[in-house]
């Protein structure tokens, strides 16, 4: 298994030379790096059949532990996924569902328009004055956008109110820690890179204003008990603990994604269960953004309506990227049925174009999570097992077929 393990890296890594946004974090063996000329994506899909044949030709044991078969059953999937991103490189075209069925080893649900109605119906009630309900949501969220100049003061006290939380229960390596940037010109809100021995870079895009709740969802997602932790986690547990050097390399299009972003997303409820993440925003960031924090749970109640319309994010990557709509009616869909303003929802369909069905690892992801971890005790009334579970999940080798 170590064998294949390293080969394992050592293609990804291939992979990497050829799609830039492949290989999300890697801190192994520096020597592993392929510093000759990019290997043909045809031979590296050669490569990639023939190093899951040999893993398939490794029979789990009896005596095996759960971990370990399931080391065996991660290393499998992935490969599958690193096989279907060299046929996409190589221009073959997956519809939606083939791809996120291919490279997050998920089935995304499909839902009509009128699923969305009754979310849009509760906004309808709960935004003031008339017309077009997204500009009025527009109107209503600018009124909580943070100033820049308090920005980072905001983004910090955040940060510490995660970690705090995630510190109460989850045991991380000595040492963790993370570094935070302010950039622009990407499509994403916000980006966790991690450069191992516990140490993360979180950036945070201002392209477009940020409002109060984007503070706790950025640093619980990016941070505790979020990407950072999970990684940390896994460095520990499995990397330095286990030498399964497979983990050293995160490729992106990859069902350990699903993993990620669906306990980064089902983190922020695990730290900030009920009305606990509004009364920490009333009371602590409110104030510091110099927002009127008497108005905070009017805007929780907005956004949970709107959270709600998550999925429709979905429909409008699926319609788009099977060339059922084009870029324009993609932007307009996400305006009117994913309450994003014209200029986020622009930016969302960038997003589209560099990620395409990676869209799902945020909503299904979380609620694949979600279910796997309540189905396991951890219900809201039980916090402690509800943090057990969870971080017995960020410290392990399953992937989303593994959670059903």
């Amino acid at each position: 298994m170590n064998d294949i393990a390293e080969r394992y890296v050592r293609l990804v890594l291939a992979v990497g030379q050829h799609d830039k946004d492949f290989v999300d974090a890697y801190y192994g063996d520096e020597a592993w790096k392929p510093t000759a000329a990019p290997v043909a994506l045809a031979e590296l899909a050669t490569r990639a059949g023939t190093l899951r044949t040999d893993l398939r030709n490794i029979k789990t044991a009896i005596g095996d532990s759960d971990l370990e078969r399931l080391r065996h059953t991660y290393l499998d999937k992935q490969l599958a996924a690193v096989e279907a991103r060299l046929a996409m490189l190589m221009s073959n075209r997956l519809s939606f569902d083939d791809e996120a069925a291919r490279l997050y080893d998920a089935a995304p649900p499909h839902l009509s328009d009128a699923d969305f109605q009754p979310s849009l119906d509760e906004l309808n009630r709960l935004l003031p004055g008339t017309g077009p309900l997204i500009d009025r949501y527009t109107a209503f969220r600018s009124g909580y956008v943070i100033p820049t100049a308090k920005l980072d003061a905001v983004f910090r006290a955040a940060i510490d109110g995660c970690r705090a939380k995630t510190l109460a229960h989850v045991t991380l390596p000595p040492g963790e820690t993370f570094t935070v940037e302010y950039v622009t010109g990407k499509t994403w809100s916000a980006y966790n890179w991690y450069k191992g021995r516990y140490a993360s870079v979180i950036q945070v895009n201002t392209d477009l204003p940020i409002a109060i709740d984007r503070a706790i969802d950025l640093a619980c997602h990016e941070g505790y008990p979020g990407h950072h932790v999970y990684n940390a986690l896994l460095e520990k547990h499995l990397v330095r603990d286990r030498g399964w050097v497979e983990f050293s390399v995160y490729p992106l299009f990859s069902p350990q994604s699903l993993i990620a972003e669906g306990t980064a997303n089902f983190g922020i409820d695990v730290a900030f269960p009920g009305d606990e993440r509004t009364a920490f925003e009333r009371d602590t960031l409110y104030p510091l953004a110099g927002l009127a924090p008497a108005t905070a749970d009017v805007f929780a109640k907005v956004q949970r309506a709107v959270a709600q319309l998550s999925y429709a994010g979905n429909e409008a990557a699926r319609r788009y990227l099977n060339g059922e709509i084009d870029r324009v009616a993609a932007a307009d869909y996400l305006q009117r049925y994913a309450m994003m303003p014209k200029d986020r929802a622009e930016q969302r369909v960038r997003f589209f174009d560099q990620y395409r069905s990676y869209v799902i690892n945020y909503n299904l992801g979380q609620d694949m999570v979600r279910a796997y971890v309540e189905a396991h005790g951890g219900t809201v009334d039980h916090p402690d097992v509800r943090w057990r579970v969870f971080q017995e999940l960020l410290s392990s080798p399953r992937l989303p077929s593994g959670l059903k």
